[in-house]
């Protein structure tokens, strides 16, 4: 265990173990309350009786009578009670009781009788706070005992908590430090809420690595399908210096290096959309279409240049109602299209279908070309990716990549 992390599980610890004495403690005083006020109702219940009783034996036998019963009392009963008779001349006429008694230590009641003469009963409280003494010495020693017991079950229970989380932290400081995302956090057996962050972890580790990969890739892609465009620009550029001065062959030069510029441009800004979807960034204005209607505005777009390949283009099926971006899924429709027009030799066909399945719109774009090898098809939503048999076309690589981030994009 690390420095750093003895003070945190010695926190935890102790916040566990204040909530359980907060708890007990609240709980002793609750119980304290409830015992003392228990015992003062039921010395009131026992001296509002015996005034009770009193007042009968006064009503019937008079003060003698009073006063033998309260001596027979004093003499016999387990627990002598203090009685004191007052007249209505405020003579005390009985005093019966141990000596030595504190008036502050009496719990009293009186009772007036009928001719006015005052019946006061008093009992001694001492029996009664001894017993509440006695009472939170118990429940002292119970709540130091669950305080004990709190410190201890919350710093196991801590530790006991803690490897997941100090291997989280040192994977994450290894890869601070090495700048590896190969790093990976063993998952233990528990199927808890640590575990399912150890999990989580794991599952963004897997993500990041894909995505710097994927970076890596890209950037090798890219940076191997620039030096075409820009060799061939330098390359103009520079031919056009060394030939003897000429307007036409100027102009020849600098559209020839618009051209590649714009091809650069195209590739940047395509690779800037798919980086946006991918990343869930790219802003979506969604609203209710039909596929069918995106379909055909692809389809008459590029009517003309497959009609210049001998290229048929059909579009059919029916509605595909769907919720997205309009102008984003016109572009993922032109992207197949274009892409299956590409490789459609002369005299053959590419349909454009619309529909629904399984309660989900659909898009295809079928065709009659030769297809995708077998050993190239997990490889064609890759970027900048290229089969051998779309070398000699003119393309970047980025048509079916951008399909797929768009797509996934719109949930």
């Amino acid at each position: 265990m690390s420095l750093g992390e003895r003070p945190f599980g010695l926190r935890l610890a102790l916040w566990y173990a204040g909530l359980f004495l907060a708890a007990a403690t609240l709980i002793v005083l609750l119980t304290c309350w409830v015992t003392a006020t228990s015992l003062t109702q039921r010395d009131q219940k026992i001296l509002q009786a015996k005034l009770g009783e009193y007042a009968v034996v006064y009503a019937r036998g008079g003060l003698s009578s009073l006063s033998e019963t309260v001596r027979v009392e004093q003499l016999t009963a387990p627990e002598r009670l203090f009685v004191r008779v007052v007249d209505r001349r405020a003579e005390a006429i009985v005093l019966a009781g141990p000596g030595g008694w504190e008036p502050s230590l009496l719990e009293r009641a009186s009772v007036r009788l009928a001719d006015g003469t005052l019946v006061q009963v008093g009992k001694s409280k001492e029996a009664r706070l001894d017993l509440l003494r006695r009472v939170r010495t118990a429940l002292s020693l119970v709540t130091l005992s669950i305080l004990v017991l709190a410190f201890t079950g919350g710093w196991i229970a801590t530790q006991s908590a803690l490897p997941p989380v100090r291997r989280l932290t040192e994977a994450a400081g290894r890869i601070v430090r090495t700048g590896r995302t190969d790093e990976r956090v063993t998952v233990g057996e528990n199927d808890d809420a640590l575990g399912e962050l150890t999990r989580l972890f794991n599952a963004v580790l897997d993500r990041v690595e894909g995505l710097v990969t994927g970076m890596r890739g890209a950037l090798d892609n890219v940076s191997h399908d620039l030096r075409t465009p820009l060799t061939r620009l330098r390359g103009t550029a520079e031919t056009a210096l060394a030939a003897p001065p000429d307007i036409d062959r100027y102009r020849e030069a600098l559209a020839d290096c618009v051209e590649e510029s714009d091809r650069v441009l195209v590739m940047l800004q395509t690779l800037m959309d798919i980086s946006e979807a991918e990343s869930g960034a790219m802003p979506l204005q969604r609203s209710p279409l039909d596929l069918s209607e995106v379909a055909h505005r692809a389809v008459e777009l590029y009517r003309d240049a497959a009609e210049a390949k001998e290229v048929s283009l059909a579009l059919v099926g029916g509605h595909a109602p769907a919720v997205g971006d309009r102008i984003r899924l016109e572009q993922v429709a032109a992207n197949l299209l274009d892409n299956a027009a590409k490789y459609t030799p002369p005299g053959g066909r590419v349909t454009v279908w619309t529909g629904v399945e399984a309660g989900h719109p659909m898009l295809r774009v079928p065709d009659t070309g030769p297809g995708i090898p077998a050993d190239e098809l997990p490889h064609i939503w890759e970027r900048l990716f290229r089969g051998d048999r779309s070398r000699s076309a003119r393309g970047l690589g980025l048509g079916l990549s951008l399909v797929k981030a768009i797509v996934e994009a719109h949930p």
